[in-house]
């Protein structure tokens, strides 16, 4: 059988299991020919506080004629954190063409989390981000984002159930296939909230948060999603898989001394086989 091979459009950080460096080794182990586009290079995580961070606008811009030339193509695409609006505008417009021969297109749209946006994304970022989201097959914001892309008003106490709904409804109506809300408090339980285009099926999927944080947690739940997904699993059970697979992997490592560098993943790839 063919695997599916699949392209990351990601930063790329040079000290930290995060993005590109979080998804790769996770989507390989899964069995999946991954390749990578770098959106940025940074120096290390910003969990630290001080970083480098170089744009690859350019270097991105020089690289879809040269694949186009070879006739590289790729049966899926996710993309995740974006350097600049002109990048968005490239990326998307790869992303659409692409999609129009049939790659599945996963997005997701890093901008900000407990109720904040990242330095340095702007509301035209947010414009950028929705003009991804209209070309994909799947995204999944969190909370923060799924606010941010809908114009909805952020509440850290949390949602009804109707609410939620609502929420999923608005992004869905953004031109995204099927949407997942990833960690939004419904009625007092930690949920991922989900809507699955196919089978026009809504889901809420609780667990229990553990108080540490690491980052690339959400790249790890992403690639886990993706790498289910792609290998023929439906919405739900994927959505299911890479929750359980991330709260392992979270209290296997939560007595870290150095938890800025991200989950050691290369350790514990065996986690995903249970």
């Amino acid at each position: 059988m063919n695997k599916k091979q699949i392209l990351l459009i990601n930063d790329m950080a040079g000290y930290g299991k995060v993005a590109t460096a979080a998804m790769l080794p996770i989507l390989s182990y899964m069995g999946l020919p991954t390749y990578n586009l770098p959106t940025a290079l940074v120096s290390n995580t910003l969990d630290y506080g001080k970083f480098n961070i170089l744009d690859t606008t350019d270097y991105i811009q020089g690289v879809f004629p040269v694949w186009k030339e070879l006739g590289f193509s790729f049966d899926a695409i996710a993309t995740g954190f974006i350097a600049s609006e002109r990048q968005a505008e490239i990326v998307s417009a790869y992303c659409k063409q692409e999609a129009a021969h049939g790659t599945t297109i996963f997005v997701d749209p890093i901008m900000g989390d407990e109720g904040k946006l990242y330095n340095g994304v702007t509301p035209a970022t947010i414009q950028s981000m929705l003009e991804m989201i209209a070309v994909a097959d799947l995204i999944f914001p969190n909370h923060t984002e799924a606010c941010y892309l809908t114009g909805s008003e952020y509440h850290a106490e949390g949602v009804s159930k109707q609410e939620a709904r609502t929420l999923l409804d608005k992004l869905h109506a953004t031109g995204a296939k099927s949407v997942l809300i990833t960690s939004i408090p419904v009625e007092g339980q930690h949920c991922v909230a989900g809507y699955n285009d196919k089978l026009k099926e809504y889901f809420l999927l609780p667990y229990t948060e553990i108080p540490v944080h690491f980052p690339g947690t959400g790249d790890i739940f992403s690639a886990v999603l993706i790498g289910n997904l792609l290998n023929g699993k439906a919405l739900r059970l994927a959505t299911r898989i890479a929750m359980d697979a991330v709260y392992r992997l979270i209290d296997l490592n939560k007595n870290n001394a150095d938890k800025n560098r991200g989950i050691p993943l290369e350790n514990y790839l065996n986690v995903l086989d249970e």
